[in-house]
């Protein structure tokens, strides 16, 4: 009785990983929910504050800090790509959000990619609106 409560319990994590893509799927995709999360706190603080607030994210480093001092890494293994406006970024290399106190952004795309499968968090420059999406890696 005990063996066959263990088969099942080991064929129900393999097809638990198997649809998740893995360990490194739940790495990749908590590592996105991260940086999403960061990116809404700054935005948040900038409209309570009414002072601007910047996330800034250092690809090489595979480093971000945001609003309130916060500061954490990314995994090593991760590609991580940023699209934004040049303005905004504090040094070459860098890539920069900056939000507003009315809700606006500077606006950006990071795209982190492990694997084959990637996560978009885009960051609309007008609303300052954060989504979070999977993406195609070509």
């Amino acid at each position: 009785m005990l063996v066959v409560v263990a088969l099942i319990a080991a064929i129900g994590v393999m097809a638990a990983a198997a649809f998740t893509g893995g360990l490194a799927g739940v790495q990749l995709r908590q590592a996105s929910r991260e940086v999403a999360s960061q990116l809404r706190h700054a935005r948040v603080r900038a409209i309570a504050t009414g002072t601007p607030q910047r996330f800034t994210l250092d690809p090489a480093a595979h480093a971000w800090s945001g609003a309130d001092g916060r500061t954490g890494e990314l995994p090593p293994e991760l590609e991580i790509r940023f699209i934004g406006a040049r303005q905004a970024q504090a040094s070459e290399g860098e890539g920069a959000v900056m939000f507003f106190p009315d809700g606006a952004s500077t606006g950006g795309r990071i795209r982190l990619v492990r694997d084959g499968a990637a996560w978009d968090i885009d960051v609309a420059w007008l609303t300052g609106e954060v989504r979070l999406s999977r993406a195609d890696v070509p």
